[in-house]
């Protein structure tokens, strides 16, 4: 029976695969997007609301499927404080989470990050950590959390510190093995193909994929 998806943060690095894999495939006949501006995308399956993510009322009764997709993400520096940031991060995911859960929605999927922990002292792995914390308390019938290392792909804005850091973990990464092996750049396209996968073993309870575990799924 095919299924309709959920997706929020289309328009990011690893949202933009995830949402082309979804409207491809022939699991769901049915994408809905939420996004701030209409996307120059246009496909039969696709569905774009066009909501204020600081009011959970403009879009609460939009939402409606079986699977929901976070790819929801950015940088303390583009946000331009640590609360900005922890407003993208955290509250808008969670916000959308509480929302999919009363209407019904089965599976919860996000994107998060390596070494997220809610007592961490950097406060974007605690921000992360929250997230996690906060997601494990609703009541879907399968929340996957996707920890991937440091993302590879193309971004639509130039990032020169995640483009250095991405040139030197490139050359470690022959280095990184054992318990260091999650610590090995992933690919973007990678990541959302393994949430895709994931959504489809219908899983029950909270589950947590580190990145060498997400690059092992495909």
């Amino acid at each position: 029976m095919a299924k309709t998806a959920i997706i929020i943060g289309s328009t990011g690095l690893t949202g933009y695969h995830l949402l082309r894999k979804l409207i491809s495939s022939d699991v769901y006949d049915k994408v809905i997007c939420f996004v701030r501006n209409r996307s120059k995308l246009s496909h039969p399956k696709l569905i774009q609301h066009i909501v204020d993510f600081n009011k959970p009322e403009s879009y609460q009764d939009l939402i409606e499927g079986n699977d929901m997709f976070c790819c929801l993400g950015t940088t303390i520096k583009k946000a331009g404080s640590q609360e900005a940031f922890e407003r993208v991060d955290l509250h808008y995911p969670i916000q959308f989470a509480k929302a999919a859960v009363i209407k019904g929605v089965k599976q919860f999927s996000i994107i998060s990050s390596i070494g997220a922990n809610p007592q961490s002292n950097n406060f974007y792995l605690r921000t992360k950590g929250r997230c996690e914390e906060s997601l494990r308390t609703l009541s879907f019938q399968s929340t996957s959390i996707f920890r991937p290392s440091l993302l590879i792909g193309n971004r639509k804005e130039f990032r020169l510190g995640e483009k250095i850091g991405e040139y030197i973990m490139r050359g470690l990464s022959i280095f990184l093995i054992g318990k260091l092996k999650k610590y090995r750049p992933i690919k973007s396209k990678d990541v959302a193909d393994a949430m895709f996968q994931i959504a489809q073993k219908n899983t029950v309870g909270f589950h947590v994929y580190e990145s060498n575990e997400i690059a092992e799924m495909i």
